[in-house]
């Protein structure tokens, strides 16, 4: 679908998905899925470049938004973690945090500022999560 963008250009591409690589693909299904409430629409199993893939897919959590894909490299026994920061939003932050906890993620940090409260959090495998909350 094209879209115009500023001074008139126009573009036939739309941001589709994050993907994030982890690990251990079923405890990181687990986090995702009961922190934030992913459902998950399917799985697949391919091959990129020659490299073998495991996939997770999930729905978006609102109509027209973009996917989240967790995927595991077969050939990588563990990929970095502080190569991409995924953003989530709340009206129910404290709620949030204490889901963040039971399944066994942390809180490295909340601040306010902005006229909203950021808290930043760390899955099982310590991927950065920044969880934002409009105050007022």
């Amino acid at each position: 679908m094209a879209h115009q963008i500023p001074h008139g250009r126009t573009f036939d591409a739309d941001f589709m998905f994050t993907k994030l690589l982890v690990n251990d693909l079923d405890k990181s299904a687990a986090f995702y899925g009961s922190v934030f409430g992913l459902i998950e629409m399917h799985r697949v199993e391919a091959e990129i470049m020659g490299r073998k893939i495991s996939e997770i897919v999930y729905q978006p959590t609102y109509a027209g938004g973009p996917m989240f894909i967790l995927g595991k490299f077969h050939d990588t026994s563990r990929p970095a973690n502080d190569e991409l920061g995924l953003g989530f939003s709340t009206k129910d932050m404290d709620a949030l945090l204490k889901r963040v906890e039971a399944a066994g993620g942390s809180v490295a940090e909340v601040q306010e500022g902005g006229g909203f409260k950021n808290a930043f959090v760390k899955d099982t495998e310590g991927h950065l999560v920044q969880i934002s909350q409009a105050m007022g």
